[in-house]
C-alpha cells in the first residue's frame, strides 16, 4: 500500500502559523535537500504567497517559483489556486484565467489544485481547462464543511463533476480541521466507490483531529495527505509529516520517503521557527489545539489573521466575541465553507460586527458583491432581511459571473507602461494592483540606487 506525502512548509505551514512572512532567503538552502527526500510533492505556491511576496517580502512571486523549481528536479511543485478568483479576492475575467494559469505551468508548476469558495464548480472550469492545456495537472477540489445542507450525496455529486471536467485527481480540503475520523472515513470511500480519480486529503490540526482523521483516510483508501515538518505543523498547520510517516510506515503503508532528510529538513527551519517566534510573527496562541472550531469552524490561515488584525487594532480582548460571531455570519450568507475568500469576508464582516457594537451597521464590499452573486451560488439560502438591505430592487446575478466580465489585460498592460518588464508583471497587477505597482516602483528605485552607486565607483 502507498501514501503519497505532499509537504507544505513552504505554503500552508507557514500561511497557518506565520501569516505567509517566510522570504525565499529563508528556505532556499533547504530546497535541494528537500528535492531529494521522496515527497509526491511540495505546495510552495498560491494560496497568500502572492500577495505576500508583493505587499510585505518586497519579493517577485514569479521569481520565487523559478527559484523552487530550479532546485526540485525530482519533486512535483504544487499551488494552491482559488478558480476564479486566482490568487486575489474577486472574480478575475477568463482571458486573465487562462493567462495566469498557464504562465504559472510554463514558470514550474506541476500540480495545481483548483477549487471554488462555494464550491460551484462553474467556477474551477476555465482555471481547469487552462492547466490541462499547458500540461498541468489538474487537481479539483471539494472544500468541505459542515452545515445544515452540506451531506455525503451533496460531496459525491461534486466529484463526479469534477471527474467529468477531465481533472486527473480529487482534493477533500478541510480547511478548519473539522472533518472527524468517521466523517472522513465515510467520504472517502463513498468518493472511491464514485470516482476513479487518485483522492487527496488535506486537513489541519487546529481541533486536534487531524492525525486520527489521516488514518482512517488511508485505512478509507486515500491516496495521499499533506502534512508539515514537524517545527512548522501542529496547531492551525497540518499534521507532523515524521510522525504520520512513522504511523503509517508500521500500519504497512509505504510513503516513499527519506526519514533522514525529512530530519535534515526539520532541523534547517527550527531556527526559521525560532526566528519568527521571537519576533512575535509567530504567536503560539495558534499552535493550541482549539476544539471550539468545531463550532466555529474557522481555518488555520483565517485565525491566525484574525489574531494579527485584532491585535493591530488593539482588540484582542473581543477575540472571543468575533469567533461567536462568525458563525452566525455564515449562516446569514446561506453555509458558504470558510476557505479563502470566504474566509476573510466572513471574518471582517464578523469582525466589522462586534468592534462596531451592531450587526450589518457596514458591510463591506466584497460582502456586498457576494450577496449580489458575483462570487457564485450561495450553498444555501441568504438572509432575506440582508439582501434588502444589500439590494434593495436589484435583482442578484444567477449565471456565472465571469461570463459578464472582459479580458482585462490589454488595460492593465497600458496602465502599467514602462513599469511593467513582462507580462508577468502585467499579470501580477491586475491581481493585486497596489501591492504590485508598490513593488515595481520600489523595483525602480533599487535599481536607479545601484546605478548611481555604480557611477561613483567608476569617478
Amino acid at each position: 500500500m502507498k501514501m503519497k506525502i505532499t509537504e507544505t512548509v513552504l505554503r500552508d505551514a507557514e500561511q497557518s502559523l506565520m501569516a505567509t512572512r517566510m522570504p525565499t532567503s529563508d528556505f532556499e538552502g533547504i530546497l535541494d535537500r528537500m528535492d531529494q527526500a521522496g515527497y509526491h510533492s511540495i505546495e510552495c505556491w498560491g494560496g497568500a504567497t502572492f500577495d505576500a511576496c508583493l505587499r510585505y517580502l518586497h519579493e517577485d512571486p514569479w521569481e520565487r517559483l523559478r527559484i523552487i523549481k530550479k532546485h526540485m528536479k525530482n519533486t512535483k511543485l504544487q499551488m494552491l489556486l482559488r478558480g476564479q478568483n486566482l490568487l486575489g479576492y474577486r472574480h478575475y475575467s477568463d482571458d486573465t484565467v487562462r493567462r495566469f494559469v498557464r504562465a504559472s505551468v510554463e514558470n514550474g508548476m506541476d500540480i495545481v489544485r483548483i477549487f471554488d469558495a462555494l464550491n460551484d464548480l462553474r467556477n474551477i472550469q476555465t482555471a481547469v481547462e487552462a492547466c490541462l492545456e499547458a500540461g498541468g495537472h489538474a487537481q479539483g477540489t471539494i472544500c468541505y464543511t459542515i452545515s445544515p445542507i452540506h451531506n455525503l450525496e451533496m460531496y459525491v455529486g461534486l466529484a463526479k463533476e469534477i471527474e467529468r471536467m477531465g481533472c486527473q485527481s480529487l482534493c477533500v480540503k478541510d480547511m478548519a480541521g473539522i472533518m472527524s475520523p468517521k466523517e472522513c472515513f465515510d467520504l472517502v470511500t463513498a468518493l472511491k466507490q464514485a470516482v476513479s480519480l487518485p483522492v487527496f486529503v488535506h486537513t489541519h490540526t487546529t481541533t486536534g483531529l487531524g492525525p486520527m482523521t489521516y488514518l482512517k483516510a488511508a485505512e478509507a483508501g486515500a491516496d495521499g495527505i499533506d502534512t508539515a515538518t514537524a517545527c512548522f505543523s501542529g496547531g492551525t498547520s497540518q499534521p507532523t509529516t515524521e510522525a504520520m510517516v512513522y504511523t503509517l510506515s508500521q500500519m504497512g503503508y509505504d510513503c516513499g520517503v527519506d526519514s533522514k532528510i525529512l530530519k535534515e529538513v526539520n532541523d534547517y527551519f527550527e531556527p526559521i521557527q525560532k526566528k519568527f517566534l521571537e519576533n512575535g510573527t509567530f504567536d503560539p496562541y495558534v499552535l493550541s489545539t482549539k476544539t471550539d472550531a468545531l463550532v466555529y469552524q474557522i481555518p488555520g490561515g483565517m485565525l491566525s489573521n484574525l489574531v494579527a488584525q485584532l491585535k493591530a487594532q488593539n482588540a484582542i480582548d473581543k477575540l472571543e466575541a468575533v469567533l461567536e460571531e462568525t458563525p452566525r455570519v455564515r449562516a446569514d450568507l446561506g453555509y458558504p465553507p470558510l476557505v479563502t475568500p470566504m474566509s476573510q469576508m466572513v471574518g471582517v464582516q464578523a469582525t466589522v460586527n462586534v468592534l462596531l457594537g451592531e450587526r450589518y451597521k457596514n458591510i463591506g464590499k466584497e460582502i456586498k458583491a457576494y450577496i449580489h452573486g458575483e462570487y457564485g451560488k450561495a450553498p444555501g439560502e441568504i438572509n432575506p432581511e440582508l439582501i434588502r438591505k444589500v439590494l434593495g430592487d436589484q435583482p442578484m446575478v444567477t449565471g456565472r459571473y465571469a461570463e459578464t466580465l472582459e479580458p482585462e489585460f490589454p488595460a492593465a498592460k497600458a496602465a502599467l507602461g514602462d513599469l511593467a518588464e513582462s507580462d508577468l508583471d502585467v499579470l501580477s497587477y491586475i491581481v493585486f494592483p497596489q501591492p504590485a505597482e508598490q513593488y515595481f516602483e520600489e523595483r525602480e528605485r533599487r535599481r536607479a540606487l545601484v546605478t548611481s552607486y555604480t557611477i561613483e565607483e567608476v569617478r
